[in-house]
């Protein structure tokens, strides 16, 4: 979105930022990664690309509105490695109408052997005032049945760990050493900077989010005035409970040592309730050390469930 120029402008201002070590990705569409932007970007720091793929086939790629094609995508794919990016991530998404598993197979087949590192596959999800979810609404798509939906992501958790992508968070899948660490700073609840329209931020437990419009953004920028439209200051034990919603999603779940350390609760009182239903139904499950619970993690089923076990902790 922002053009070669621009770049070049925030790389400059980046530049005193960027240290040995550190992770720097830089989020794009297949359509966007030219060869001197690439170029650009290595210039600039970047180790990091994740790349907007959402299919490998042209007839579902049409399906999510997207604009480009199955090619562009391989081509994108390729280009970053031959620029010499070595940790690549690709975004797909599965679970579209008229799409069957013979499909999602062959297609995470092929992206399992691509210079890929990381592999996120995201269900599709019919969201309010979107294209999509009206097409829905009108009866002009259909959406697939949930089962259908919950056998196509245990088989892409099956073959992906078969093929080295380890799953270590409910959507996410890396080789080893190459677990984004952008997304586990989300899901251990540390402190992150948003910046710029829309962005959010989450400092010493204080939720902030800028103002979405753009023009307003820059005005206010110029004038020195306040950019935040809205604040959000967590109590501890609020706090505690996010923690603990966002950390559930991850493969290895919660230890109830990090979580005292961390939070400055006994996670087993502190979701005494939570957790008593949650194990009932089958989600979550408990790793102990000499009859003492010592994890709490979600099973199978869990993993299906998880915005419904992440939710219960909140």
């Amino acid at each position: 979105m922002l053009g070669y120029d621009l770049w070049d402008k925030l790389f400059t201002s980046l530049k005193r930022f960027i240290k040995n070590g550190i992770e720097f990705t830089v989020e794009a569409n297949p359509e966007s990664l030219k060869a001197d932007i690439l170029k650009l970007f290595l210039e600039g720091g970047v180790n990091r690309l994740s790349i907007g793929v959402q299919s490998l086939r042209d007839e579902k790629l049409k399906a999510l509105g997207r604009i480009h094609t199955a090619k562009s995508a391989r081509d994108a794919l390729l280009a970053a490695a031959r620029a010499g990016f070595k940790n690549i991530s690709m975004d797909l998404i599965f679970g579209t109408g008229r799409e069957d598993i013979a499909d999602w197979k062959k297609e995470l087949k092929e992206a399992a052997g691509l210079a890929v590192t990381h592999i996120s596959c995201y269900g599709l999800t019919y969201e309010k005032d979107t294209p999509l979810f009206n097409a829905l609404e009108k009866k002009l798509v259909t959406a697939l049945e949930d089962e259908v939906v919950a056998r196509m992501y245990e088989w892409a958790v099956g073959y992906l760990e078969s093929r080295g992508f380890k799953r270590y968070e409910v959507s996410n899948f890396a080789r080893q050493g190459y677990f984004c660490r952008h997304n586990l700073n989300y899901w251990e609840n540390n402190p992150y900077i948003g910046l710029g329209p829309s962005a959010v931020s989450y400092i010493n437990g204080e939720r902030k989010e800028n103002i979405p419009d753009t023009k307003e953004y820059v005005m206010r920028v110029k004038r020195g005035e306040d950019l935040t439209i809205s604040r959000e200051k967590l109590s501890p034990v609020a706090k505690a409970k996010e923690t603990a919603a966002l950390k559930i999603r991850t493969a290895e779940g919660i230890s109830l040592k990090w979580f005292e350390e961390k939070a400055g609760f006994d996670f087993l009182k502190l979701q005494k309730e939570s957790l008593a239903q949650l194990s009932d139904n089958g989600l979550i499950d408990f790793a102990k050390n000499n009859n003492k619970i010592t994890r709490v993690y979600l099973t199978k089923k869990g993993f299906l469930y998880c915005d419904a076990a992440s939710s219960a902790f909140v």
